[in-house]
């Protein structure tokens, strides 16, 4: 996640850095940095972020798992965490989803894929 990024999901949530801080149980300066491109975003304030974002998202079209959207055969189902833990609708959130056919090897490139996966959709 980019600094910008960052911002834009803080205004989103319509939240003050100090809200947001508490909210990703981290220090103010920690968010400040963020902002100002100092630090990078860590993997789990990320996952945390598009979380929050999703649940502000509410409910919308997608209420098929992700299984369906990408009409996954049940070899493949069987194989993934997202399946496995029914989180159909929250595998962005999971590591080792077998997105793309293979499960991906860090962070950074399974959210490349995610972020121009449907399922995810529109988060930022």
């Amino acid at each position: 996640m980019e600094k910008e990024e960052f911002v834009e999901a803080r205004t989103r949530l319509d939240k003050t850095q100090k809200e947001m801080s508490q909210l990703l149980g981290v220090s103010v300066k920690a968010i400040y940095s963020y902002e100002q491109g100092w630090r990078s975003i860590p993997t789990h304030v990320e996952r945390q972020v598009f979380f929050l974002l999703s649940r502000k998202r509410g409910a919308r079209k997608l209420a098929k798992p992700c299984w369906v959207i990408k009409k996954c055969a049940m070899k493949r189902r069987k194989q993934c965490p997202a399946y496995e833990y029914n989180a159909g609708r929250f595998c962005w959130l999971v590591n080792g989803t077998i997105c793309e056919c293979k499960a991906q090897k860090n962070w950074k490139e399974k959210m490349k894929i995610c972020r121009e996966c449907e399922v995810m959709g529109d988060l930022l």
